[in-house]
């Protein structure tokens, strides 16, 4: 399996804190070298580590807050 890279372009902010020290984040983040994308996802405090997530152009992020905003 290739190794995977990552580049968090923009911090944008933590969702939550687990008391392990994880922390939920939305960054923007390039992965393999690819067009930056924004991520929610769970990463240890080093951001060594992290977890199953998500990743969202900029329309889903839209589209996204347009639901939110319908909803919430």
């Amino acid at each position: 399996m290739s190794k995977l890279s990552y580049q968090i372009e923009k911090y944008i902010g933590v969702l939550s804190e687990s008391p392990s020290g994880w922390s939920k984040e939305l960054n923007v983040i390039s992965w393999n070298d690819r067009p930056a994308k924004f991520d929610i996802r769970d990463w240890d405090p080093d951001h060594d580590k992290m977890g199953k997530g998500i990743t969202l152009t900029r329309e889903e992020m839209i589209a996204l807050r347009e639901l939110l905003n319908e909803h919430l």
